[in-house]
């Protein structure tokens, strides 16, 4: 359904739903300057709220509940709007992205992508679905390496830079306890320092889609890993304490996810979750509880 100039498309919400890594491996560093990678990523129900409302004028703009996040074309949101309108054939649509942020910035939950995903999904409804899954997971790839992931939502592998997705089993049932220490960690700081180090140890990826298979919980939290956490950097220490507080409060397993700074914990029942939740918000003041959620797109 597409409109005219003389018509809008009704205010629409939705959630952008964050992501953990249950695994992280960096395979080789590519020619184009990015990395291959192969990941275990998984949807979880923190998330942020956003609504769309169309507006006169043809300026595409966000407006966030932080201040430093900007609002013009360098938010990915704004970027994703841009891009659903021209596969649209409506450019010069003016609208507001209105963003409540939940899912903290620069703690490797893909916060961004998850809003540009939310974007899009948002959009092709509010235009009676004029593109198709796989045209929406087309242009999510040109918005940026999250993006797909994050509009495809659920439990998938993903290699290249994370655009290249196999949806997995879902996840045993379980609850993710994530806390995020007083830092953020640049990405592309973090990918330098890693070209720098002599990694010997590379998640078991297979054992971790055998155990997904199997419905094995602690088989999969004993191969969670990620690579970054091997960089020499001294932030890792406080990572490597946050995974410690998580496991003496009963996880099966802990994990920085992406490149942090949060970290989280697989715990097999919400009880045993919230309990450790409320210890460790004495000391970190992100602290939540969050559930696995399945595929976001048809």
């Amino acid at each position: 359904m597409l409109l005219n100039k003389t018509n809008a498309f009704a205010p629409v919400t939705e959630k952008a739903y964050a992501k953990l890594n249950i695994s992280l491996d960096v395979t080789a560093r590519r020619d184009d300057g990015y990395h291959d990678m192969l990941m275990v990523m998984q949807t979880v129900s923190l998330c942020d709220e956003l609504s769309i409302t169309p507006e006169p004028g043809e300026r595409v703009w966000a407006v966030t509940s932080l201040p430093y996040v900007p609002g013009d074309a360098r938010n990915l949101a704004v970027r994703a709007a841009l891009k659903f309108l021209e596969l649209a054939d409506d450019q010069g649509r003016g609208m507001k992205i209105t963003l409540r942020k939940h899912i903290p910035v620069g703690a490797g939950m893909a916060g961004g992508s998850a809003d540009a995903a939310a974007v899009l999904r948002a959009l092709n409804r509010a235009y009676g679905f004029p593109l198709s899954s796989e045209q929406l997971l087309a242009a999510g790839e040109t918005v940026g390496s999250d993006v797909a992931f994050c509009l495809r939502g659920g439990t998938a592998l993903a290699a290249g830079r994370g655009e290249k997705l196999t949806p997995l089993p879902s996840l045993p049932p379980c609850r993710f306890v994530i806390c995020k220490p007083d830092f953020s960690i640049s990405t592309p700081e973090l990918f330098r320092k890693l070209d720098n180090t002599k990694m010997n140890c590379h998640p078991d990826t297979e054992g971790i889609l055998a155990a997904l298979s199997a419905g094995d919980l602690d088989g999969l939290c004993r191969r969670m890993y990620n690579v970054f956490e091997d960089v020499d950097d001294r932030r890792m220490r406080t990572v490597s304490a946050a995974k410690g507080a998580l496991l003496d409060c009963g996880a099966l397993g802990a994990l920085m996810t992406g490149t942090g700074s949060a970290v989280f914990g697989v715990f097999r029942d919400d009880e045993s979750a919230r309990l450790a939740c409320e210890n460790l918000k004495k000391e970190y003041r992100f602290c939540c509880v969050a559930e696995a959620i399945g595929p976001l797109l048809d």
